[in-house]
């Protein structure tokens, strides 16, 4: 039982670093496409606000991987 918890652990942060990885490469690609194309700036604000809420996600998502890994740790 502990080893498939412990592959889920495992698949939870490497979705967690996959995310903020692509979100990084999104933004920064949507930025520069964005100014070559000219687009107004409220486009610039719905990627960042995209963008930030990926990144609030991962946030919470390390977090609660952090407080689970901390729990299963001092209870055995």
């Amino acid at each position: 039982m502990e080893f498939r918890e412990r592959r889920g652990e495992i698949r939870q942060g490497r979705v967690v670093g996959l995310v903020i990885a692509v979100t990084m490469l999104i933004w920064i690609l949507a930025q520069s496409l964005g100014s070559y194309l000219g687009l107004p700036g409220r486009y610039a604000l719905l990627i960042d606000f995209l963008a930030m809420v990926a990144f609030l996600w991962a946030i919470i998502s390390g977090i609660l991987m952090w407080r689970s890994r901390r729990t299963t740790r001092n209870n055995k």
